[in-house]
């Protein structure tokens, strides 16, 4: 059961990308990442047991996705790409991050999605406020599609404050724009993980 954290304050992160390279795009690149800064429990003080912020991670993995595509203004069958990433405020734990992404965050992001066998990219560090993330993205139904291979950066000037964690996800609606270094396209992406 997941249990809702502290927000403080939510932050959306959207880009159209129309060319590259001098070339206009035939379809804009939409790129997105829903971020939640919250109140860290365990900030301060060290503790075993992290079962609080991994019941976080369950919840942000929803509320965010929605966020994030809902800003899109796509539908769900069109997202491409997924990514998830933590800042850690500066009296927290890098295990505060990976409690709050790897354990339960994941599921229902795929549960959103209706897809997203790959795994989910994800970032982690602890560091004062203001500090620039660099979300990881993927292929979300497909780790060899390197056209996929990208990233988004995020930036919050006022967090997180040193007892509070950044939480991002990020998607997109495409590839990265004028993709042209080979590898598995996602037409030919098959089975689990684009692999079987």
């Amino acid at each position: 059961m997941s249990k809702e954290p502290n927000i403080r304050k939510l932050d959306i992160f959207c880009e159209t990308i129309h060319s590259e390279g001098g070339v206009s795009l035939e379809k804009p690149l939409k790129k997105c990442a829903a971020v939640a800064v919250i109140k860290n429990p365990y900030a301060g003080l060290y503790t075993e047991d992290l079962t609080e912020i991994m019941e976080y991670g369950e919840y942000l993995g929803d509320y965010l996705t929605r966020k994030a595509v809902e800003a899109m203004g796509i539908p769900v069958s069109e997202v491409h790409s997924f990514g998830k990433a933590c800042i850690v405020g500066l009296d927290g734990e890098h295990e505060h991050a990976a409690a709050i992404m790897h354990p339960r965050l994941g599921a229902p992001m795929r549960s959103f999605l209706e897809s997203g066998s790959a795994v989910i990219p994800s970032a982690k560090k602890i560091a004062a406020a203001g500090a620039t993330l660099d979300v990881p993205l993927l292929y979300k139904d497909g780790m060899l599609v390197r056209s996929h291979y990208d990233s988004i950066t995020i930036r919050v000037p006022d967090a997180p404050h040193p007892d509070e964690i950044l939480c991002a996800v990020a998607f997109t609606d495409g590839g990265r724009p004028r993709a042209r270094i080979g590898g598995l396209s996602v037409e030919e992406c098959v089975g689990k993980n684009g692999l079987d």
